[in-house]
């Protein structure tokens, strides 16, 4: 059983002014964690006995995939925050400033943040006030269903969004036999096309929940309990459990007594404020343009640009409104949807085109040669590229419809890791964050998923994105140094500069005349020092050239690292660089000989060039220059191949010639 716990105890004197938030939901705590980080006192008063949790997780805390523990948001060290759980707030009094409390208390504030979130809906329905029909929206709810799971046998939920998909696992997984009722055509109607629906509704069939679509509810029948449904068809439902997941409504009451404009929630401003300039409304509570969002993402947006106002009235844009998107596993499946699928459906001037196989279905919307929507069944390995590409209303050429037709795919076919993504690059769905704010995060010292995760609230929710964090902290931010990358700086820099003292400086020249003890005449005119000194230049030649080839060849990994052996590689490389030196005396000669020296030059400068390249990669994709995928050492790397090649044959040729001619 879920056990009420405070995360403050200390009560402070109501008489202090500061931010007041109501509502300890996600979003009321983001605006909590950033008001507080700022120095602000803050107050949040929670209706609710328990600490303040990620209400997206009470799905795996149904099924008992975690424990409430692992649900709840994370503590705030600071001594001027609190939290007071328990107590529902009654009034708004804006001409004093106070907020009071069921228990009488009234609390002043500077600032006031509405964040009461919204309440299940439960339909005019004949029925649904019987005992055993359950509404799943709180902790409550869910320690009620917990409790209900031990003896339920057959369970309906009534609705097909994704709450209700997830409701419906959790039940199952706890031995009761499901039913899921969509009074519309198709599973998650909102987010799914009905291609898609039919899809992921066969997928949790296969799992053993029956999902039943295009019918509604007439009456819920018993006589105390609810022992069945009657459906508009006629069909009866026997079920001893029903689960209403029909949606919600905003938590509008407080700022109706305290006379604040409402439509469908507490109309606000870009900056989030209400009527009133020192009340502010975030999340589900809140209506922006027309819009009432019920994902916790936009709520994460809105909570930052109302915590942007307060602590800087005349800076930020303000919020500009959210597409929305979702990104998860439901029952297993993955869902992605970004835009208003519904509304591009019927959009006059938007195109749609569909790739489809056994696995999966996939369906973009392009309005004017822009993305602006998409509705995916099934791993997709572009789904964060695609997301991020409508949300930034990203063009998609005529090449990339026809491959996404032909290969369900709008760029070639490259895993895309941490590294690559643009700072702009939506990380975490449900809290909004992005790349760049997990990188910043990442060097200021957040160097595990976990302090990841308390630095930027990313993988709190659903949990979906904690690889990537995972990638994000193994790379130091996402962008990995190459191991021993200051002794590969260091001999590479070194090799560059004996490489290029072959190309440039002129050649050493011959005495004047005949000296028997100089050293020139002896290392360049002597048949048998060139004999050894050329045999030399081979054999470093020979082995720099197997050591280029050792990563093919896996059973030599236990003679050490394959860092270790490019350090040893770039040491013969720079050996080879003495050593054509002492043999030529910098003089290419002609022809063929010719050949062979611009040839060793080259690979030579194009290995050094790629040495460092390697060994500042991590530098270099901080200034944008190469990705993982892309390093900036693939270019170098090539020249160094290409100007291997002909290095065999050359001194094969240049040996018969000279040593057997």
């Amino acid at each position: 059983m879920l056990e009420p716990k405070a995360i403050d105890n200390r009560e402070p004197e109501p008489t202090a002014l500061n931010t007041v938030i109501i509502g300890g939901g996600p979003v009321g705590m983001r605006a909590a964690q950033r008001l507080s980080d700022a120095g602000m006192a803050v107050t949040v008063l929670s209706a609710e006995p328990f600490a303040p949790y990620n209400r997206v997780r009470l799905t795996p805390l149904l099924a008992g995939d975690v424990q409430f523990g692992d649900i709840l948001s994370p503590t705030i060290p600071s001594s001027e925050f609190s939290v007071i759980t328990g107590v529902r707030a009654t009034e708004i009094d804006r001409e004093t400033s106070t907020v009071t409390t069921a228990d009488g208390r009234t609390w002043p504030y500077e600032t006031l943040i509405i964040a009461t979130g919204s309440r299940a809906f439960v339909p005019g329905v004949p029925g649904f006030d019987l005992d055993n029909v359950f509404t799943f929206r709180t902790a409550e709810d869910a320690q009620a269903l917990m409790a209900r799971s031990f003896s339920a046998r057959r369970v309906a939920v009534v609705g097909g969004g994704l709450l209700g998909l997830e409701a419906a696992r959790g039940m199952q997984r706890r031995g009761a036999e499901v039913t899921v009722l969509e009074h519309e055509g198709r599973v998650m109607p909102r987010q799914l096309d009905q291609v898609g629906g039919d899809m992921l509704a066969a997928r949790i069939r296969d799992l053993g929940v029956e999902v039943i679509t295009g019918v509604a509810v007439r009456e819920a029948i018993g006589d105390r309990q609810v022992e069945g449904l009657i459906l508009a068809d006629g069909r009866t439902l026997d079920c001893d459990t029903v689960i209403l997941c029909t949606g919600v409504r905003a938590n509008n009451d407080l700022a109706v007594g305290a006379g604040l404009p409402i439509n469908r929630a507490i109309v606000v401003n870009d900056n989030m404020q209400t009527a009133d300039p020192h009340i502010y409304a975030i999340g589900e509570c809140a209506e922006h343009n027309g819009h009432v969002h019920g994902l916790v993402g936009p709520g994460y947006e809105q909570a930052d640009a109302a915590v942007d106002h307060i602590l800087s009235p005349v800076a930020g844009a303000g919020y500009e409104g959210s597409i929305p998107a979702t990104k998860l596993k439901v029952l297993g499946a993955e869902v992605l949807s970004v835009g208003a699928i519904e509304q591009l459906e019927v959009r006059q001037g938007v195109r749609s085109h569909v790739y489809e196989d056994a696995d999966a279905y996939r369906r973009i919307f392009i309005e004017n040669g822009r993305l602006v929507g998409v509705t995916a069944v099934g791993k997709w390995s572009q789904a964060g590229k695609v997301q991020n590409a409508v949300q930034t209303d990203a063009r998609v050429y005529p090449w990339m419809v026809y491959r996404f037709r032909r290969e369900g795919l709008l760029w070639p076919d490259v895993d895309e890791a941490a590294s690559d993504m643009p700072d702009s690059a939506t990380v975490c769905n449900c809290t909004g964050v992005t790349c760049g704010r997990l990188r910043q995060a990442a060097r200021e010292g957040a160097n595990t998923p976990e302090l990841l995760s308390l630095a930027t609230g990313a993988g709190t929710v659903c949990g979906t994105c904690r690889p990537m964090l995972e990638e994000f902290t193994d790379a130091k931010g996402g962008f990995s140094a190459a191991r021993y990358w200051k002794p590969l700086l260091a001999l590479s820099a070194t090799a560059m500069f004996a490489a290029l003292i072959l190309a440039l400086v002129p050649r050493v020249p011959f005495p004047t005349g005949f000296q028997a003890d100089n050293w020139r005449e002896w290392l360049w005119r002597d048949n048998i020092v060139k004999q050894w000194t050329g045999y030399t230049l081979l054999g470093i030649t020979v082995i720099a050239m197997l050591l280029g080839l050792r990563k093919r060849w896996r059973f030599t990994d236990r003679l050490g690292s394959y860092d270790v052996w490019r350090l040893i590689h770039l040491g013969v490389g720079l050996l080879a660089a003495v050593g054509l030196f002492v043999h030529t005396g910098l003089r290419p000669g002609a022809n063929l000989n010719l050949w062979l020296f611009l040839s060793f030059v080259a690979t030579l400068i194009f290995g050094a060039i790629a040495g460092l390249a390697t060994g500042g990669d991590h530098k270099l994709r901080e200034h944008h220059i190469g990705t993982a995928k892309k390093p900036a050492r693939r270019l170098p790397v090539w020249g160094h191949i290409i100007a291997v090649w002909p290095l065999p044959a050359l001194l094969m040729v240049h040996v018969l010639v000279v040593y057997v001619y």
